[in-house]
């Protein structure tokens, strides 16, 4: 791993998670991820983000890597899988613990409700905000999960598109989930891991993950890990304004038509449409990326 805040060259990545295949909104972030580092002349990488096991589809992993081969969107490396790198979290966590960073906690989630009065829908990745049942031990409970610890975590950073943001994890989310009550790595350990591991210095992605930059950068301080620059992408919204996804049956982009589905993505982004084939159209959407992205102060086009 490249030491804190240290990165001599441009490396980005698309990481999806393999619940289905990619649909218009991911898509959005695939092109955007891609043209940026197209347009810093560095490298792109794909992860699979199956860390979260039990919501994997069989087969969409490859899927997916075919939608991105038929669209134009090639990586400058073999992609990876986050099932084939648990040691590296395991390793991440251990560190942690010896530093009492981390602790072990006996909450199921219905503890977790009663002892915050709360039992509502939660976003992506977005947890009831943990009360510390467990901050000073388990009292007789048997360990389930392991969270970190974020007293005095009020992060600030500057999103490439949203501008300055802040939040106070601590008062916010509280101990996050570091790994699961069911031995699966929590995404925001397994990201983080893998960013630093593979040295990507820029992170574009949808603005769904915006929320998730604190604890990020809470756990890169913790760990000692470079602090990658961050870019949310606008979101592509189904009919009734709700976030396009897979679990509201968003469906396939059809690669037969690779053209039309990167100029949806393309307009998503304020590109302009093009009529050319695919790789001329990527051309020209990495020149107006760049005109756009590739200086200081550059900010989304509104669409």
């Amino acid at each position: 791993m490249q030491s804190a805040d240290t990165f001599t060259h441009y490396r980005g990545r698309f990481a999806p998670s393999p619940t289905g295949p990619l649909h218009a909104g991911s898509l959005v972030a695939a092109l955007a991820s891609w043209l940026d580092a197209r347009a810093h002349r560095g490298q792109w990488l794909v992860r699979i983000e199956d860390v979260d096991t039990p919501r994997t589809v069989p087969g969409a992993d490859r899927l997916i890597l075919s939608q991105l081969a038929a669209c134009g969107l090639h990586a400058d490396a073999p992609p990876v899988w986050q099932s084939a790198r648990t040691g590296l979290y395991r390793a991440a966590l251990d560190r942690l613990v010896a530093r009492a960073l981390a602790y072990p906690c006996g909450c199921s989630r219905k503890d977790i409700e009663n002892a915050t009065h709360a039992d509502t829908p939660r976003a992506r990745h977005v947890e009831l905000r943990y009360p510390g049942t467990c901050q000073h031990g388990l009292k007789g409970k048997a360990p389930r999960a392991w969270r970190l610890r974020t007293e005095g975590a009020a992060m600030a950073w500057q999103d490439r598109a949203a501008g300055p943001q802040a939040q106070d994890v601590e008062s916010v989310v509280g101990d996050f989930v570091l790994l699961r009550a069911d031995g699966c790595f929590a995404y925001q350990l397994a990201v983080v891991v893998d960013d630093a591991d593979q040295g990507i210095s820029h992170i574009v992605r949808g603005a769904d993950l915006l929320d998730n930059t604190a604890r990020q950068i809470r756990l890169q301080q913790c760990l000692q890990l470079p602090r990658p620059q961050y870019l949310h992408t606008p979101l592509v919204l189904g009919a009734h304004g709700e976030k396009l996804s897979k679990q509201n049956g968003a469906q396939a982009i059809d690669t037969t038509q690779a053209l039309q589905a990167l100029n949806l993505a393309a307009a998503a982004l304020g590109l302009p449409a093009q009529s050319g084939p695919v790789d001329q159209a990527l051309i020209a959407w990495t020149a107006a990326w760049a005109s756009a992205w590739a200086r200081p102060g550059a900010h989304l086009s509104a669409t």
